[in-house]
């Protein structure tokens, strides 16, 4: 998929968000002003701070897809690490306006009215929220972007909440304790603390450079499937992330005798292989030259310049690629 469809994908769903988020906001804050619920204005506060988060969101979006330039030559792609991590700041604080309501209800009495609409119409922000939810963590995964990943997962709490808010009403409908409603409110906002929490911590990750042991097992599969008999040692395997863009460095020893041209020929076939799983990526290699030292590691039995034979052998790991050289690590060489 090209950069440019990610990027209309990932519009297009930010501008659906944005204008799902608005409808919802209309039709709770409505059921809540008909209502007095404070479980139905809990859901209409997280609305508030979906349209805030979505909005942020699409502009991290436009910002993230700018080209590298000279003020940010690794490109504008950490602006979603931003607006993640802002997204489940708003989160948070909607849950802490949330509780503080609910307790105010829950001292000084609530009087609730026309319930069955506010069930009705949490009923349907609850189907819509979710299928929205599921969507943009879907388009999130599919165009690698976090902003979207971070929404569709702020907006399936969202939903979440409708439910959640749903099976309260309809309690008190039944039982007619209306101190259930703002227990309900607070209940829902705990949970919407630890989405908020999560978010801010996915946020941090990112920005603190945080290594996920899933991508590196990735990239170390396909650079041990593609191996070569002369790559003699592969170490200090890297990789970091901005925005939807992959930037992977490690070091590769060759034979001394090798020309600049072979070793260019090299990195060329190296990072064809890597793009073809990570389409935005940027590959750089620090190519080492063989010492004597590293004959008896080296499988490479062409060589006409060996001073020993092949004599210990490694595992090509992830824990290999990732640390020193091997020369350095091995307890069988002195």
């Amino acid at each position: 998929m090209s950069i440019d469809i990610n990027l209309k994908l990932k519009k297009r769903a930010a501008y659906l968000s944005i204008f799902v988020g608005i409808s919802m906001l209309f039709a709770k804050s409505g059921a809540y002003l008909i209502t007095g619920s404070a479980a139905i204005f809990s859901d209409a506060a997280e609305s508030v701070i979906h349209i805030l988060a979505t909005t942020m969101a699409l502009y991290s979006i436009i910002i993230s897809s700018k080209p590298a330039d000279d003020s940010h030559m690794y490109g504008h792609g950490n602006v979603e690490y931003f607006s993640a991590g802002i997204e489940g700041a708003l989160i948070i604080v909607a849950a802490i306006v949330i509780i503080y309501h609910a307790v105010d209800d829950i001292v000084t009495g609530t009087v609730l009215k026309s319930l069955n609409i506010g069930v009705t119409v949490i009923a349907g922000a609850g189907v819509i929220n979710l299928l929205l939810g599921l969507y943009l963590i879907k388009t999130g995964k599919k165009t690698d972007s976090l902003t979207l990943i971070a929404d569709g997962k702020h907006i399936l709490t969202d939903s979440v909440t409708s439910i959640g808010v749903l099976v309260g009403i309809v309690i008190v409908m039944i039982t007619n304790i209306t101190i259930l409603d703002p227990l309900v409110a607070i209940a829902v906002a705990l949970n919407i603390l630890v989405t908020g929490y999560k978010l801010m911590r996915e946020s941090v990750g990112g920005l603190m450079l945080e290594t996920n042991p899933n991508m590196i097992e990735r990239i170390s599969k396909i650079l041990i499937l593609i191996k070569k008999d002369y790559w003699i040692d592969l170490h200090e395997l890297r990789y970091w992330k901005s925005g939807d863009r992959l930037f992977i460095d490690f070091h590769l020893t060759l034979p001394y005798y090798f020309t600049i041209k072979q070793t260019h020929k090299e990195e060329e076939e190296i990072s064809a292989k890597l793009e073809e799983e990570f389409i935005n990526s940027q590959i750089k290699i620090h190519f080492d030259f063989c010492k004597p030292e590293l004959c008896a590691f080296c499988l490479y039995d062409d060589c006409k310049v060996r001073v020993e034979k092949h004599s210990i052998n490694f595992d090509w790991d992830v824990k290999k690629l990732t640390g020193d050289a091997v020369h350095l690590i091995h307890p069988a060489k002195n």
